[in-house]
């Protein structure tokens, strides 16, 4: 089966539509499938429910498909990022479902893993526990969240074979590997290809079968969300 694809264009073809839902991986602007987004925009598909940890920042990630007004719902834990993300919320325009981190990381695991709902005592009390069951295990009371499954996941990931088995390089490890096990059709782009057999089995973060289709992106672009620095004067103090 042949999965690698010239262009994230390419890979995408055929596969977008209205009202899906995406999985976009990546924390922050470290390990996004940027070159796939770009895809997405290009595509003009509308009413999408993106699934992310957060939805990048303004002009970079996900936040180009917010310019566009292409997001209708974003399933997230952190908008803190992103000025448009918090204009268009505030403003009734765009849906959030608003998690914890830790607990839409869990979703998504559960969701790869076959595993519909589970229990967890973060947000017992709150508001993000409002409208959900809510159930006494052992005195302490625990809320159910549901296993989240998407039309499309799009990971980036360092490495890369032709049969799709990915490595990740340290912070991009981080949704990245869940949501490669959570959509129904998962696409990766790697900065370096491989042939296969030459990553060492014991090196593999997501096997090849989770995998469908691959996009070589060999000039990744890096960018840095929050530059701090110090001068000179203070380095030689």
């Amino acid at each position: 089966m042949q999965k690698v694809y010239s262009t994230a264009a390419q890979a995408l073809a055929g596969q977008l539509r209205d009202g899906m839902s995406i999985m976009s991986g990546g924390f922050g602007l470290c390990g996004i499938p940027q070159a796939l987004i770009d895809a997405v925009r290009l595509s003009g598909a509308r009413e999408l429910t993106v699934i992310s940890n957060n939805a990048g920042v303004d002009g970079v990630g996900l936040g180009t498909l917010l310019e566009t007004r292409q997001i209708r719902k974003m399933i997230s834990s952190y908008v803190g990022e992103n000025k448009l993300f918090a204009q268009q919320f505030l403003s009734g325009e765009l849906e959030l479902e608003f998690n914890p981190q830790g607990t839409l990381a869990e979703r998504i695991r559960a969701g790869g893993a076959g595993i519909p709902a589970f229990f967890t005592k973060t947000g017992v009390g709150t508001i993000i526990a409002e409208g959900k069951p809510v159930q006494e295990f052992d005195g302490e009371l625990y809320v159910m969240e549901r296993g989240l499954v998407a039309d499309i996941a799009l990971v980036h990931a360092w490495k890369g074979d032709h049969e799709g088995n990915l490595v990740y390089r340290k912070t991009a490890r981080n949704f990245n590997p869940v949501m490669a096990t959570a959509g129904r059709l998962t696409i990766a782009e790697v900065e370096h290809l491989v042939e296969t057999g030459e990553i060492d089995a014991d090196g593999i973060h997501t096997p090849g079968i989770f995998v469908s289709r691959i996009v070589h992106v060999p000039d990744a672009e890096k960018h840095i969300e929050q530059r701090t620095t110090r001068s000179r004067l203070e380095e030689n103090a």
